[in-house]
């Protein structure tokens, strides 16, 4: 086996997800970005998130499918402020699975939805 990556597929959004992402996480860096022929349409690209390497596209298919709360993007913070931070401008046109709070394995745990869909479990402790 090479190599395991978690890969996010969008229908139409992976650029503006990946814009959106670079504002939240300003440590989140775009290793590679390709587009598809003719359109701003990403058919591949490479983030990298703390240690965490994230393949982005946007799916050429439609699908009657999207993303799952039940699989997150779990990320551990250095500070209230940054959960604080973080929660605040994820849950602009997201949900809130789990809002902010203490419930009892974390002084501060979020589990939250992001307007693409996309969920993140953020604990700080």
């Amino acid at each position: 086996m090479k190599s395991a990556t978690t890969f996010l597929m969008f229908q139409g959004q992976a650029n503006e997800a990946i814009e959106q992402y670079q504002q939240w996480f300003t440590d989140l860096e775009v290793a590679s970005l390709s587009y598809t022929e003719n359109s701003q349409q990403v058919a591949m690209a490479v983030l990298h998130l703390k240690g965490l390497k994230l393949m982005v596209n946007d799916s050429v298919i439609q699908h009657n499918f999207t993303f799952t709360p039940s699989t997150s993007i779990f990320i551990e913070c250095d500070s209230e402020e940054e959960i604080s931070y973080l929660v605040t401008h994820i849950l602009e046109g997201g949900l809130a699975l789990m809002p902010l709070d203490n419930y009892g394995f974390s002084k501060k745990f979020a589990w939250i939805q992001d307007r693409f869909g996309v969920s993140w479990q953020l604990s700080y402790n």
